[in-house]
C-alpha cells in the first residue's frame, strides 16, 4: 500500500527557512515526487517535483533560488528545503507522486496518483 507522509511544517518569520520531509512507502514502480502547496482561498499550486529517472528538479517561478528539493533513495525520503521564506508561501504543503519509468517533470496534480495529509507552513512577523 502506496504512504506519504510528510513533516517538518511550523511558524517561521519573513527570512527565515524550514525543512518539509515526505517519506514514500509501499512503491514498486519508480516514482516522480512533487511538492504542492494550498493557501487558503486559492487553488492548489505545484511547487517543485523531482524526476523518477535521474533525479532532476523543476521548480515553480515564484520559488527558484529560494527552495530545494531533493531524494534520499535509500530512505525512501524526499525533502524540500525552504529558504528566505516570505509571507505569500504560507500555506499547507503536501507531498505527491505518481509512477513513471521516463523522466517526467510537470507540476499539474491531476498528473498524481498518491498525495499526503499535508503539512502547515506559516510565515508570519
Amino acid at each position: 500500500q502506496v504512504q506519504l507522509v510528510e513533516s517538518g511544517g511550523g511558524s517561521v518569520q519573513p527570512g527565515g527557512s524550514l525543512r518539509l520531509s515526505c517519506r514514500a512507502s509501499g512503491f514498486i514502480l519508480p516514482h516522480s515526487i512533487g511538492w504542492f502547496r494550498q493557501a487558503p482561498g486559492k487553488e492548489r499550486e505545484g511547487v517543485a517535483c523531482i524526476s523518477s529517472v535521474d533525479d532532476t528538479t523543476y521548480y515553480t517561478d515564484s520559488v527558484k533560488g529560494r527552495f530545494t528539493i531533493t531524494r534520499d533513495t535509500a530512505k525512501n525520503m524526499v525533502y524540500l528545503q525552504m529558504d528566505n521564506l516570505k509571507p505569500e508561501d504560507t500555506a499547507v504543503y503536501y507531498c505527491a507522486a505518481f509512477e513513471a519509468f521516463e523522466k517526467i517533470l510537470k507540476l499539474e496534480a491531476w498528473r498524481y496518483d498518491y498525495w499526503g495529509q499535508g503539512t502547515q507552513v506559516t510565515v508570519s512577523s
